[in-house]
């Protein structure tokens, strides 16, 4: 029996019975006792107070990831209370952290980034910075802790035309489904927008008359509104008149791009989609913040002020978006070619063994 594939598989999707799909649950704190500053109340109370001045979920689920590893750690050395840690403990903890190996799937060996103990590290300074306000502790251990010295790395090299539109290729525009793909993949080249904003974009936040869309909600809780393009705006129309009525289940649903089941994209399916088109197109190893590194890079080429970038990428620090000065190359080649002597083309031809032009 052939296996059904692209818009054919959509009803029977739709039939399976699947109570979870996507996402991934977060595991509990380890047990630490009853007492008023047992770690894992302590956690818990953090935790709270964070999500009362409004965090983002994410930046919870990472800050109660770095606690529950700590705080395991901290049980299995007997270390129940938060009186009980002490700098020393703390000092044990950042060099297990450097010393610390995967022992499973394909980072077996490998050791954390120095980006990823800097997180943790600075997640247990906050914390321990908290409590002491809180009059948990009557001092704070962790305010001697140093972090890591940062990493400067630049981002992955950026796609180039040829390869964009091998990528554009991979989706099968004559099944619905693939056409949808198109569209998104148009859309995250066009406006540079991150995985989890392209996911929550509803049908009323796209304006094909002005050939705009509106961001709500983005990172940090800030609006904005960028340009799209003709191209993907013509991607966009053609999805929304041919694709999407068939995928819509539930008229109240106004989210702009649809699963199979008739629902929101999860970003973590996104970006396992993209990867796979990346793979198929023969392009690098990437996902969705590939696309987003490309448009600024490929702005910033034909001549855009990067204050202009930045509004686009919805950074609030202009130094985030001044990275991509440092990725572009292409002006600094041309002044090279002008001004350094190895550059000029009489020098390269002695070292060939011709005589210079005359």
């Amino acid at each position: 029996m052939s296996k059904k594939r692209g818009f054919a598989a959509v009803a029977h999707l739709r039939r399976r019975a699947v109570e979870k799909r996507g996402g991934n649950e977060s595991l509990p704190l380890p047990a630490t006792g009853g007492a008023l500053d047992a770690l894992t109340g302590c956690a818990e109370n953090w935790l709270e107070a964070l999500q009362v001045r409004r965090f983002a979920e994410r930046t919870l689920e990472e800050r109660r990831l770095c606690l529950r590893l700590f705080i395991t750690w901290a049980v299995e050395r007997d270390v129940t209370r938060a009186s009980q840690v002490t700098r020393l403990i703390l000092e044990a903890y950042q060099r297990g952290l450097s010393r610390h190996e995967s022992v499973s799937g394909q980072c077996r060996g490998k050791r954390l980034g120095w980006s990823t103990q800097r997180e943790r590290v600075r997640c247990l300074k906050d914390w321990f910075r908290w409590l002491t306000r809180q009059n948990v502790l009557l001092h704070n251990p962790a305010s001697e802790l140093e972090l890591p010295r940062p990493e400067k790395r630049l981002p992955m090299e950026t796609l180039t035309r040829t390869e964009l539109e091998r990528l554009f290729a991979v989706p099968n525009i004559a099944d619905p489904l693939g056409l949808r793909d198109r569209a998104m993949l148009e859309l995250f080249y066009a406006t540079g927008l991150r995985r989890a904003e392209l996911a929550r974009l509803g049908v009323t936040e796209v304006n094909p008359e002005r050939g705009t869309l509106t961001v709500r909600q983005g990172k940090c809780y800030k609006d904005r509104v960028v340009p799209v393009g003709p191209r993907a705006a013509a991607w966009v129309q053609r999805y929304l008149a041919e694709v999407r009525p068939r995928l819509c289940l539930d008229m109240r649903e106004q989210t702009l791009f649809l699963t199979g089941y008739g629902e929101a994209f999860n970003p973590d399916v996104l970006s396992r989609m993209v990867s796979a088109w990346l793979r198929t197109a023969g392009c690098r190893k990437g996902s969705c913040h590939l696309l987003r590194h490309t448009c600024a890079t490929h702005m910033h080429d034909g001549g855009a002020d990067i204050r202009y970038i930045q509004q686009l990428l919805g950074h609030e620090n202009l130094e985030t978006t001044a990275i991509y000065t440092e990725v572009t190359i292409k002006q600094l080649i041309e002044v090279h070619a002008r001004c350094h002597p190895s550059a000029r083309p009489e020098n390269a031809a002695s070292v060939a063994g011709e005589k210079p032009a005359t």
